[in-house]
């Protein structure tokens, strides 16, 4: 099953220490050697970010910062695990690292599982999940 796991913190947290840095960098080779890692990495602040937002009949497009936003998903990796349980025990793993090598930073770790168009059905003129609720790899 492929995950999707977002790493969310106030937006002024900083960047992270070297320590930090260095870890992530190793766990995320091993995850890569290993498979499980399908890609990972860090996003730009919102300063340097764009929303294109499809609302009442229109579209817009906003420049950041994004002034409402008290979190923001600071980083990412899409995940192939065996289990939800596996990737919930690689967010802890990435957790402990962030208490360990980081402690002021305060944060969470969002993990969802992922779908692709493969994963739905249509039926009665709308789109719903597959009865199994499983994605594919």
């Amino acid at each position: 099953m492929r995950f999707m796991i977002m790493v969310k913190a106030a937006e002024k947290s900083g960047p992270p220490p070297k320590e930090m840095v260095d870890a992530i960098e190793k766990l995320n080779e091993e995850g890569q050697k290993s498979g499980k890692i399908v890609v990972a990495g860090g996003l730009a602040p919102t300063a340097a970010s764009t929303r294109v937002r499809s609302s009442r009949g229109s579209v817009t497009v906003a420049d950041g910062p994004f002034t409402e936003t008290k979190e923001v998903v600071g980083g990412y990796a899409i995940m192939d695990f065996a289990s939800k349980e596996e990737a919930v025990e690689s967010a802890l793993q990435m957790m402990e690292l962030h208490r360990k090598l980081w402690p002021a930073w305060e944060g969470e770790t969002e993990i969802r599982q992922t779908f692709g168009t493969e994963d739905y059905t249509r039926e009665g003129g709308s789109s719903q999940l597959k009865s199994d609720g499983a994605g594919k790899k």
